[in-house]
């Protein structure tokens, strides 16, 4: 990296160069219709930092939407973020991702650097421009700006960190000198990862992400998206997000989920050296199973500890 600025402790977790990393994410339960019960969240953070994660992720969903069938864990992403820094060691702590289309940069840019501070420095954010059309008109967002309101949002919260009672404006509001943002981030600037296109340019991504965090793809897919990605970014660190169900038989050929697979140990152990050949810098898992706990140990144990 030519600007160290962004590098967080919880970045450093994740993308020291030493090969593929593994996160997992919230919730923990897989409750995806309702509240799941925090204190089995917290418990189950606590063991994936103890089987050797390297990072939590928590959703951002604003609102719920039965037709999309995911209340992203229900709590909101901030205070759920803070209990987790309160209630883990040295854990990173991400955000997958943070809509910023539907929040203020103000709010955004003080809740992520509490939650920077809080946590000595282990967080990372995705930040996204949104998916859920119901959401916008709940927010009175004109989702055909969804482009222009990102990267304002994106710079406003860079210069909200950086400076000091600083001269700004945008549709959201204007600062005039006046005022001061606090607390500053633990870095000059968080770490911002954009999700998905978040409807850029790939060039554009590559200029003002400090990384790209991205859904499953099918295996040339993603090794053609990480070459175009070197190119552009050099060694910005490329996410991904896979589905996993690990089957009973440690040797079952892969089935495939929606975004991720259903596989014995054996294959997924393959997978994910093929993924970490291709250059990838770390993945986040959606574990599926009965078992949340034991699926956790058997994947740390049988898959990243053979990596």
């Amino acid at each position: 990296m030519t600007d160290a600025g962004h590098e967080t402790d919880g970045y450093r977790r994740l993308f020291d160069g030493s090969g593929l990393s593994f996160g997992i994410g919230v919730p923990l339960t897989g409750e995806r219709e309702g509240t799941p019960v925090i204190e089995d969240e917290i418990q189950l953070a606590q063991h994936a930092e103890s089987v050797g994660f390297d990072g939590l992720w928590v959703r951002d969903v604003p609102t719920y939407w039965p037709s999309f069938g995911d209340a992203g864990g229900a709590f909101d992403t901030w205070p759920l973020l803070s209990y987790l820094a309160a209630r883990t060691e040295d854990i990173a702590l991400g955000t997958s991702s943070v809509v910023l289309t539907l929040r203020h940069p103000i709010h955004v840019a003080k809740s992520a650097a509490s939650v920077d501070r809080l946590s000595d420095g282990r967080l990372v954010l995705g930040v996204a421009s949104g998916d859920r059309d119901p959401e916008y008109p709940a927010f009175g967002v004109d989702p055909d700006e969804r482009d222009e309101l990102f990267r304002e949002s994106v710079a406003a919260i860079r210069t909200l960190w950086r400076e000091e009672y600083p001269t700004l404006d945008g549709s959201w509001g204007e600062l005039d000198g006046q005022l001061d943002v606090l607390p500053k981030p633990t870095t000059e600037t968080l770490p911002l990862l954009p999700t998905g296109h978040a409807r850029q340019s790939v060039d554009w991504i590559a200029d003002h992400g400090d990384g790209w965090l991205f859904y499953h793809l099918p295996e040339d897919t993603l090794q053609t998206y990480l070459d175009r990605w070197r190119r552009l970014a050099g060694d910005k660190p490329f996410v991904i997000a896979v589905r996993v169900a690990l089957a009973d038989d440690p040797t079952a050929d892969p089935e495939p989920l929606h975004l991720g697979y259903r596989a014995g140990v054996e294959w997924f152990r393959d997978y994910f050296r093929r993924l970490e050949d291709y250059g990838l810098d770390h993945v986040i898992v959606s574990l599926q199973g009965d078992d949340h706990e034991a699926a956790m140990t058997t994947f740390a144990e049988d898959v990243m500890g053979e990596l």
